[in-house]
This record gives C-alpha cells, sequence and structure tokens, in this order.
C-alpha cells in the first residue's frame, strides 16, 4: 500500500495559508508570510521531503492556485516532481482539471483516498502515514489552521528535525495511531 504524506506549511500558532500574496484572495492582511523566510536551504529540505516519483493529493483550491503557476515553473527538482505527479483532486467538477496528468476522487472523497492509496489514514481519519511541518517562526493569530478542533486525538512520533538558516524548523512525523493517555 501506498504512504500518504502531508507536506504542510505552518505558523508557530498552526496558521497555514495564505503563505502568498493574493492566494485565495486578496481578503487575508498577512498574504506573503512565508517570503521572508525562503532560502535555497529551505527548498532543499522540503524537495528532499518531497522526494520523487510521488503523486499529489489536492483539494480544488489549491490545484487551481498551483495550475496557474507551477506549469509555468520549468527546472529544478521541486517544479519537475511537481508537475509530473499525477494529481488527485477532490472536486466536482472534474471535467475542468485541464493540469495533468490528473484524476478526481469522485464523490466520496474518503472512498477516492482509500481507493488511491490501495493502489500500489487523512489525518482525522487515520489515512496519513507522515506529516511534515515546515514551521515558521511567526505568530499570526488568525488564518486557516491545519489542525481543527474535530481532528480525533492521534499520537505522532518525531522522525526527524532541521533547523534552516532563515528559522524555519522542518519537522518529519510518522502517525502511531490513537493517543495514549495517563
Amino acid at each position: 500500500m501506498r504512504k500518504l504524506k502531508i507536506i504542510e506549511h505552518i505558523s508557530l500558532d498552526g496558521v497555514i495559508s495564505p503563505g502568498g500574496p493574493g492566494e485565495y484572495g486578496d481578503d487575508y492582511a498577512h498574504g506573503g508570510w512565508t517570503a521572508p523566510y525562503r532560502s535555497p536551504a529551505g527548498a532543499a529540505g522540503v524537495a528532499e521531503a518531497q522526494g520523487t516519483g510521488f503523486d499529489l493529493l489536492l483539494g480544488r483550491r489549491t490545484y487551481d492556485l498551483w495550475a496557474g503557476f507551477w506549469p509555468k515553473v520549468k527546472g529544478g527538482p521541486f517544479a519537475d516532481g511537481l508537475n509530473a505527479a499525477r494529481k488527485y483532486v477532490a472536486t466536482h467538477r472534474p471535467e475542468s482539471l485541464g493540469w495533468g496528468p490528473v484524476g478526481d476522487l469522485g464523490t466520496d472523497v474518503m472512498a477516492g483516498v482509500r481507493r488511491v492509496k490501495s493502489t500500489d489514514g487523512l489525518l482525522d481519519q487515520g489515512l496519513v502515514d507522515e506529516v511534515v511541518l515546515a514551521v515558521y517562526p511567526v505568530l499570526l493569530g488568525r488564518g486557516k489552521r491545519f489542525f481543527s478542533d474535530s481532528v480525533d486525538p492521534r499520537e505522532l512520533a518525531l522522525v526527524s528535525t532541521q533547523a534552516m538558516p532563515s528559522g524555519i524548523i522542518l519537522n518529519t512525523y510518522k502517525a502511531v495511531g490513537p493517543l495514549k493517555t495517563g
């Protein structure tokens, strides 16, 4: 069974987007908060975490945002990997997916993810095998959060950590199972 890995850029207080100016509209006051911390070392660390020969699991908003940018970027392991990857997209409009190779997850997204994963769990469904967090040294206060109040308590084990000169900490965790207490 193939592995499902989440790679996310996150502030110290758990905010994940929008990282770039104008992402998802201009209504977020702190758009572009990741830009001052980007560095060649950070890009290399994320590319290493990404690996090679992978597929992508994307929501429709992220797919549309990336489809407007990444196909125009030529060269380099990060861009080449994203452009070559099969993109599995959670969408109600699969006929409008132009950046490929691409496929939709169907109307039942969890069943679609299980189907994709079994061809060779998401976090609150127990489908995620590994979580990679690029933690930025900022507090944003408001914004879209990676961890919601509806996520079931889970235990993750730290696999590796790498500090970047810009202050980003790249942490890799593997899923262990339900939270143990006591």
